[in-house]
């Protein structure tokens, strides 16, 4: 689950990491307003997405008065922006983040993820923050440190004094800079966080620390535990299908083909979409229906899937354990005749009675294709929608 920035910063603030003085508004007036309760000499007017790459869009402006503040806000609020993490679609702009703006000495880039190729958490820190991170990423590597941390012991105190001394920072700030990283690792772990990047962090004129934007990721699966986390959702930032889909138990993300994918279990499910590629297909979807095998959940399924554009031909790709072929064939059936598809079906079943689920499927009055092995499965589900 994803944040707005202004989220973001009111957690940092939560963990006693500074960040500037600001308030989010839904209108010009209204940044206006902010503006001149915030009493600074100028100010940063942010578009509030959930997206990188504002600033280069046209996202971020800069003013010297509430009156200019206003004039940014109109044109940022309601533009669609275009960045490399929207897609071309884009996302329109509803809010926009007032702040005093400060006065930069240097940028740097600090950030926390889940490290799932070492097991850990990662702390990466580079000299190179600000707009350009993902470019020094590739022609200045040397510029980015990355320090593993055990979660069983935490960050140590010798790994943020390498981080503080590999961002070149002043050794009077070496307590500063401690504080502010075992506190964003502290928010980290006690949120149940899969990504936390502050970029820039920045060190004033003043020589101040200071989050000037933040992003911020949580695990989906932890978010019972956080409550006032799951509160934070913004479901207009999210693809609708996508917010149903989740609603109901399971996982979808559209993706931009035209073969609809049923798939239960995600490893599956990227299996699937990596054979259909391969006999030159485009999965419209990836859709895990996890254990909700029943007619119910797949009719939702079904109804997902033919939400999306265009879509000439659908997968159902199933593996049966503990709920058999049959029971499985029986609820594909039931759910193809709730839903009234006429979009071309291709169904593979493996696992338990799956003889009988495919010819349960065969033997059915329904517009579907059972099939007896995933690779010809792929390669009939892609004639079809290239027939249609």
């Amino acid at each position: 689950m994803d944040i707005h920035e202004y989220q973001a910063k009111y957690l940092l603030k939560r963990y006693n990491i500074s960040v500037p003085e600001g308030k989010v508004a839904q209108s010009s007036e209204k940044a206006q307003t902010v503006a001149q309760g915030l009493r600074a000499k100028s100010f940063a007017i942010k578009a509030q997405i959930h997206a990188g790459g504002r600033g280069k869009a046209g996202g971020v402006k800069l003013a010297r008065s509430p009156e200019e503040v206003k004039s940014a806000a109109d044109e940022i609020l309601n533009r669609v922006l275009v960045t490399p993490q929207t897609g071309p679609q884009g996302k329109q702009v509803r809010k926009v983040l007032i702040e005093q703006a400060v006065e930069i000495d240097r940028e740097f880039y600090l950030g926390l993820l889940v490290d799932r190729g070492n097991a850990n958490v990662t702390m990466i820190a580079s000299s190179a923050g600000g707009m350009d991170i993902e470019e020094a990423s590739k022609t200045a590597p040397e510029k980015i440190m990355r320090v593993h941390i055990d979660p069983n012991i935490g960050l140590q105190p010798f790994q943020t004094k390498k981080i503080h001394y590999h961002l070149k920072l002043p050794a009077k700030l070496l307590r500063k800079s401690t504080d502010l990283m075992t506190s964003l690792y502290q928010l980290f772990s006690e949120l149940d966080c899969m990504l936390v990047e502050i970029n820039p962090l920045v060190l004033t004129k003043r020589q101040k620390l200071i989050a000037l934007d933040a992003k911020i990721n949580f695990d989906d699966n932890a978010l019972f535990r956080h409550p006032e986390i799951e509160d934070l959702r913004d479901d207009l930032e999210d693809d609708p299908t996508e917010v149903q889909a989740q609603k109901i138990g399971m996982s979808f993300v559209h993706l931009d083909g035209n073969i609809g994918c049923l798939v239960n279990g995600a490893g599956l499910a990227m299996t699937t979409l990596d054979v259909i590629k391969l006999k030159g297909g485009k999965p419209a979807n990836f859709l895990d229906i996890g254990g909700r095998a029943d007619s119910e959940g797949v009719t939702k399924a079904l109804e997902l899937i033919m939400a999306g554009k265009d879509i000439r031909a659908i997968l159902v790709n199933i593996f049966g354990g503990i709920t058999h072929c049959d029971m499985i064939a029986e609820a594909v059936i039931e759910a193809i005749k709730e839903t009234g598809v006429r979009t071309p079906i291709v169904i593979r079943l493996a696992g338990t009675n799956y003889k009988k689920g495919r010819q349960m499927i065969r033997d059915a009055c329904i517009q579907a294709e059972a099939v007896d092995t995933l690779s010809e499965a792929a390669e009939k589900v892609v004639a079809l929608a290239q027939e249609n």
